[in-house]
Formats: structure tokens, C-alpha cells, sequence
């Protein structure tokens, strides 16, 4: 077996382990529009190696359902009619065997196909097939960690996993002095067009903490009324409290006086010690206000990033998503990949406790809409020098 195929079965086989705990039913559920059920997960990857590699490029390749394309597209108009985002948990049918099916069927093709030489622009596909999985498999544990975290019985999806394991880490804060500093993906390795346009920026200087926000600091700002002073909220921040009534990070639950929240080791009191996650950014910006500081930029953070331990909690930063300068979105469906996003999100740096191994780097740029709280997500905060 070569290295392609070896790294193939390893991570397909990682997204099938982060599916065994689950029950039958807890495949299908999709509870909100952002939550997709995790079996169509586990059928839009296949689909994604079925679409881009095995049909251009294996002769005679017999696909496994000709209405899958419409059922398991995402968001790739150059690649097809799809079904809306909010419709993904009304699929009963195929069923969670049937997925499986289709899964076996893409990797018989797909390590059939890796067993031969790639040309250079396979190779190239066949990498972001790998990290669209990866990427797939960290959705994976926000969408389940959702559908059992709103269920009222707050059932364990896994004893020995562990999100809130306290680390010591040091005190005080990394400084970035006043000048300029080279910014983006320096060439060596995968990365995401969105990383590429290595530029040089120009930084005022900003003193980033060396520790994560922790659930006890977040719960001095809720019972200080944070969420009722609007002084430390945007006027869209407002809106949405108001609209949605949220009061606190997600699963977090007040019972009898006390705080708890729901972890994949079911509903646990709340450890005041150990980082903050599921925040949106609304909150992380408000929390800042109210700290009297500010969430660092993602040039801060990325120039910080050698001397921060990062890599349990995506990191808010204060920066909207958007292109480096010569950014250039690659041509076809593949090019719909990050470019086409690049509005209304704010950018999140560093890894989770959710994330493939060799699948973070300090210039990754994830992004999201600013009142999403299901990632796994916190806050360091910074201030000007």
C-alpha cells in the first residue's frame, strides 16, 4: 500500500470512529439549519472524492446512485442542483446502512485509483479531499455534541472525552511591538487558498494574553449583568439577544442556584477553572469591552502565535473575513471553496480539542458568522501598547 492510501483509509476511518458512539437515530437529527446530521457527513465526503476525482478521471467508473449528487452537494453550484441546507435532516432515506454502502463503494474506487501514478493536478485535488474530510470530521463533534446536548436526557456521547481538562499554562501576556511583519502561508505544505498572498502588514503594537479566558472569568461578566448593559454590545449583538434570548454560552444551564453545562461526558457542574468555549463572537467582543481591553486582529495573533500555546480553543480575533492582497479564486467548483465566503464572517485562529492531528497551523483561517456559539471556541484577549 503506498502513502496515499495509507493516509486515504486513515482518515476516512477517522470519520467512521467519530460516528460509533452514536445510535442509530442520532445519525439523522438536525435540530437547526447550521447542524447537518451526521450521516450526511459522512456522505457528502464521499461524494466529494466521488465528484472531483473518481468521475473525471476513472474510465468506466460506475457511480453508486445517480440522486446522491443532489442529496449530498453542499454549496458547489458549478457542480449541480443540490438540496437546501434546511432540508438535510428530513432524509430518512437512503438510510444510515446505505451510507455506509456508498462510503465502501467511493473507498474501493479511490484506493483502486491511488494505487497507480497521480498527476500533478490530482495529487492537488487529492490533498483537498483529505482536508475537506479533516475539516468535516471537527463538524462532526459540533453537529453531534448539538443534537445530544439539546436533548433534555443530556446522554453521553463519550466518557473519555475530555474538553475541559485544565492545563496550567503562564501568565502575563506575549508582546508584538510596533512595525511591520510578514503575514500568510509561507509555501511549505497543504494549505487553503484563503492562507496564500503572503504580504507584509503594519502593526501599532498589542500585548496578547498568554491564557485563554477561563468559565469563571465569563461568569463574573454574566452575574455583573454583561448581558443586559448594552454599552459593551454591538447593535447587531443586541438585535440578536434580543431576538433569540441568549444569556449565556451554549449548554450552559443554570439548575437550583448552581451552573452546569453539558459536555460529551453528559451534564457536568461547570469547571471555573478551565477555558471558555462556545462563545459567538458577539460575546467575545462584549466580554473584551467589559475587561476594557479588545480581542487581538488576526495579524496579532499570527505573529504572537510561536509563542502562545494555542491549539485547544479557536480563538476569536477582531479581523472580518477577507482576501489577502492577490488573492486569486482557484477556477471551477473548487474555487467555491472559501472565496465566495469572504463577507459578513469574522475570523478565528488556532485549533481545537476537535481537530485533526496535522491538520492546524498558525496562518489556518477559519471563519464563521458572528453570532454562531457551537464551535469550539474562546477568547484570549489583548491591548494596546
Amino acid at each position: 500500500m503506498n502513502q496515499h492510501q495509507e493516509k486515504y483509509k486513515s482518515i476516512r476511518s477517522h470519520s467512521e470512529a467519530i460516528c460509533k458512539p452514536l445510535q442509530i437515530e442520532d445519525y439523522v437529527a438536525q435540530p437547526v439549519e447550521d447542524v447537518s446530521p451526521p450521516k450526511w457527513h459522512l456522505a457528502h465526503t464521499s461524494w466529494f472524492f466521488e465528484t472531483f476525482l473518481l468521475k473525471p478521471y476513472v474510465k468506466a467508473y460506475p457511480e453508486f446512485d445517480p440522486q446522491y449528487p443532489y442529496l449530498f452537494n453542499s454549496y458547489y453550484v458549478a457542480a449541480g442542483e443540490r438540496m437546501l441546507r434546511p432540508n438535510r435532516g428530513n432524509m430518512t432515506r437512503p438510510t444510515v446502512e446505505d451510507i455506509y454502502k456508498f462510503r465502501a463503494h467511493v473507498d474501493k474506487h479511490m484506493l483502486a485509483f491511488l494505487s497507480g501514478d497521480l498527476t500533478n493536478e490530482q495529487q492537488e485535488i487529492l490533498e483537498i479531499g483529505f482536508n475537506h474530510e479533516q475539516q468535516h470530521q471537527e463538524l462532526l463533534f459540533y453537529d453531534i455534541k448539538y443534537i445530544l446536548g439539546h436533548n433534555p436526557l443530556f446522554p453521553v456521547y463519550k466518557i473519555d472525552f475530555e474538553e475541559y481538562k485544565i492545563e496550567n499554562e503562564a501568565s502575563g501576556f506575549v508582546e508584538v511591538p510596533k512595525g511591520n511583519y510578514t503575514i500568510g502561508h509561507n509555501g511549505e505544505g497543504f494549505s487553503f487558498d484563503n492562507e496564500h498572498g503572503r504580504h507584509e502588514v503594519h502593526l501599532e503594537g498589542a500585548a496578547i494574553n498568554k491564557q485563554l479566558v477561563t468559565n469563571g472569568e465569563y461568569l463574573e461578566f454574566i452575574e455583573a449583568n454583561g448581558y443586559e448593559n448594552h454599552e459593551f454590545w454591538h447593535s447587531d449583538a443586541r438585535a440578536w439577544l434580543d431576538e433569540s434570548g441568549i444569556d449565556r454560552p451554549l449548554y450552559w444551564h443554570k439548575q437550583e442556584g448552581k451552573w452546569y453545562y453539558y459536555t460529551f461526558q453528559g451534564l457536568k457542574p461547570i469547571d471555573e477553572k478551565a477555558s471558555l468555549m462556545h462563545i459567538s463572537f458577539y460575546e467575545a467582543f462584549a466580554f473584551a469591552q467589559w475587561k476594557g481591553m479588545r480581542l487581538p486582529t488576526e495579524f496579532e495573533w499570527e505573529t504572537a502565535a510561536d509563542q502562545l500555546n494555542w491549539g485547544k480553543r479557536w480563538e476569536h480575533t477582531g479581523s472580518a473575513y477577507l482576501p489577502y492582497p492577490r488573492y486569486k479564486k482557484p477556477e471551477g467548483a473548487i474555487g467555491e471553496y472559501n472565496g465566495k465566503f469572504m463577507v459578513n464572517q469574522m475570523v478565528l485562529r488556532g485549533a481545537s480539542i476537535g481537530t485533526p492531528s496535522n491538520h492546524s497551523r498558525k496562518t489556518y483561517r477559519n471563519f464563521f458568522h458572528p453570532h454562531l456559539q457551537w464551535q469550539f471556541n474562546g477568547i484570549r484577549l489583548a491591548k494596546d501598547l
